[in-house]
């Protein structure tokens, strides 16, 4: 490989790096987990395996980036309130190891582009909330039960209060709802 091919594959995988930052600019000024460093490095990570992919011709490599960002969105989900978060962050984090890839494998412009869909998407946020809202709002009009809902300010689970009672039974309230843990 000559110097001119692999400043062009540095270049690339500068590239994923810099998408990645971008999208965890708006994941970090929004507040929520994987921000820039961490969006980086998996779009970097994962444009590094693809260039090793490509050049090797080995797309098995390139496949196992799936497969391990699979895995570390996994545990970027956890329970809060008896619902399960971080799923957006967890799937933002396996979308930017697909636009390594992409951009790794020759398709910077397709890369950019799919990186300000991205963005665009996730700032749609406060748009979602509202709809969820307002749905809220129908069901409870139309006398349907409400879904268990993090937003509810009274909303307990079982995990909240972890002290025992005398009797070493858990005391279930009329407003506590089991854990989905």
């Amino acid at each position: 490989m000559n110097t001119q091919a692999e400043l062009e594959m540095v270049g690339r995988v500068a590239l994923a790096m810099v998408l990645g930052a971008l999208v965890g600019l708006e994941r970090e000024f929004r507040g929520h987990e994987a921000g820039i460093r961490t969006s980086s490095l998996v779009c970097l990570g994962a444009a590094i395996f693809g260039e090793i992919s490509f050049t090797m011709g080995d797309d098995r490599i390139a496949a196992g980036v799936v497969q391990g960002v699979g895995f570390l969105g996994a545990g970027l989900i956890y329970v809060r309130k008896g619902a399960p978060a971080g799923v957006t962050t967890a799937a933002c984090t396996w979308v930017l190891a697909g636009v390594g890839l992409l951009v790794s494998t020759h398709f910077e412009l397709a890369g950019i582009l799919l990186t300000v869909l991205i963005i665009l998407l996730l700032e749609l946020a406060p748009v979602s909330d509202w709809v969820y809202l307002q749905g809220r709002e129908y069901r409870k009009r139309r006398g349907q039960r409400e879904p268990d809902s993090p937003y509810d300010d009274d909303y307990e689970t079982e995990s909240d209060d972890d002290t025992p009672s005398d009797d070493h039974e858990e005391e279930v309230s009329s407003k506590t709802r089991p854990s989905r843990a």
